[in-house]
């Protein structure tokens, strides 16, 4: 019996000397993509919009993380505001804020739009969720008044909040026939791929001003 009891004694203390040295396994980084259809993917198949292909292009440089899809075609700043308690859930530990494009060709205020992004900055710093803020530019038949007022709404807000900045979601891409789809509006496959690829290095920086987890 007490032979046994040594071999538990001993084989206890070998699996908590094992416990001690296998390092924890974490949770991948949680990241929303909170935005409207250039986030969600618009006629796009699937695994070819931005979210999949973030994660993708993130994981192949060495970053656990997980893209949530979190994007609403034809969504505004207002329906953003409206959803975002619970499209972003606890846990989430970095959201990428793309909206105002819809409310842009709408010919909204622009001190509405900001108004509404506002809003979402704060309650996200409420619930201490880092933000990198994708700007958009407004199209040049809305003259140049509406542009740079809508155009400083982003710059503006990231500085206010702390949040990260990509000046404009579709650099790269807006302008360009052979990177959108028919529309001439939505980008297309080859379309995220230059848009991931610049947004990169921004969102790794995000990544890397990130609290320490636990």
């Amino acid at each position: 019996m007490r032979f046994k009891q040594a071999i538990f004694v001993f084989l206890a203390a070998c699996l908590a000397q094992l416990a001690l040295a296998w390092p924890a396994q974490t949770e991948p980084i949680q990241i929303v993509g909170f935005g409207d259809s250039l986030m969600a993917g618009y006629n796009l198949p699937p695994g070819e919009g931005f979210t999949d292909k973030l994660e993708a292009a993130l994981r192949a440089k060495g970053h656990d993380v997980a893209v949530i899809n979190a994007g609403v075609s034809g969504d505004t700043t207002s329906g953003g505001l409206a959803r975002l308690d619970w499209s972003v859930p606890d846990g989430t530990d970095l959201v990428i804020l793309e909206l105002g494009a819809n409310d842009m060709l709408r010919g909204i205020d622009p001190a509405e739009i900001e108004r509404n992004l506002e809003a979402m900055l704060a309650r996200l710093a409420e619930r201490k969720i880092p933000v990198l803020l994708a700007g958009m530019l407004a199209a040049p038949n809305l003259g140049h008044a509406y542009a740079e007022s809508f155009g400083s709404i982003y710059p503006r807000l990231a500085q206010r909040y702390g949040a990260a900045l990509y000046p404009f979601f579709l650099d790269g891409v807006a302008g360009d026939a052979t990177l959108q789809l028919e529309d001439g509006m939505h980008p297309n496959a080859a379309g995220i791929d230059q848009i991931v690829r610049r947004i990169l290095p921004t969102v790794e920086e995000a990544l890397a001003a990130l609290p320490e987890r636990p």
